[in-house]
């Protein structure tokens, strides 16, 4: 188990279909909604923890399918702060989880400096137990300095709260005189976002067959496409990704059509 995969080996079918897409537009930036751990668990009549766990899986793998697609920054909800209401037990696996993850996550810390892989926790980090506070602290500066793929994670988060934090902040600003309230803009508030240094997102994604964004990057992706499949979260499958940076191209692609028609009329 591992944050960095390496082991995956991509069939012909695979690498043709890979080389097809980088042909047209990829995206920069993906976002995804990684959902259906639990139902994964229950038809595998397993316990909840582990479909948490094989939802790891799943993003460790994806996380190497990106790059060699060409998408330089992925963000995922990993952990709302509406799952705070969530069974007791339940709740603290994921965090005990969550911990173990990090913990690899620092310890991997040459082989992501290697690929150049920076991992950003981003979320209202103050509700989380003070020990992961100080583990996530760790793993941000571990690698802060590399530059060459960005995976964000929403933890304790909902992009509700994320705009609210913005809001007070640039309010902040005004009242220690750093801006004036003319200074609040689209561009003050994109810059004071948990993603900020991120381009904005360009393909939404979320699995399980739930058609709603549940309160994820409503900023960031509010001029993205956004794709839904039905496959639970720890059964996705490089495929899977395919299908869907072919549904983001070929949504641009009429989107560009609409625009230039549009543009001649």
């Amino acid at each position: 188990m591992s944050w960095v995969r390496e082991e995956y080996k991509f069939s012909w079918l695979e690498r043709f279909f890979s080389s097809m897409l980088r042909c047209g537009k990829i995206p920069q930036h993906l976002a995804i909604i990684m959902d259906g751990n639990r139902r994964y668990a229950k038809q595998n009549k397993v316990e909840k923890i582990q479909g948490h766990s094989q939802g790891f899986e799943s993003l460790a793998n994806t996380l190497q399918w990106c790059r060699q697609l060409g998408i330089h920054t992925v963000t995922v909800y990993a952990f709302s702060i509406e799952n705070f209401k969530r069974d007791k037990e339940e709740v603290e696996n994921i965090l005990q989880l969550f911990r173990e993850k990090i913990q690899m996550l620092i310890s991997e810390e040459e082989k992501l400096k290697e690929h150049g892989i920076r991992v950003k926790v981003i979320g209202n980090l103050k509700l989380l137990p003070e020990d992961i506070q100080q583990l996530i602290s760790t793993a941000n500066k571990v690698t802060i300095d590399n530059n060459k793929f960005t995976l964000n994670v929403a933890f304790s988060y909902t992009s509700r709260e994320e705009i609210t934090s913005a809001m007070r902040e640039s309010v902040k600003m005004v009242e220690r005189g750093e801006i004036s309230q003319q200074d609040i803009d689209v561009q003050l508030l994109d810059n004071l976002m948990y993603t900020s240094g991120s381009p904005p997102v360009d393909l939404l994604l979320r699995t399980s067959g739930e058609v709603r964004l549940s309160d994820f990057m409503l900023w960031q992706a509010s001029s993205s496409i956004t794709y839904f499949t039905q496959v639970l979260w720890p059964d996705f499958k490089f495929y899977h990704l395919l299908l869907a940076v072919f549904y983001y191209q070929r949504n641009m692609y009429l989107f560009g059509k609409l625009r230039k028609k549009e543009c001649v009329e």
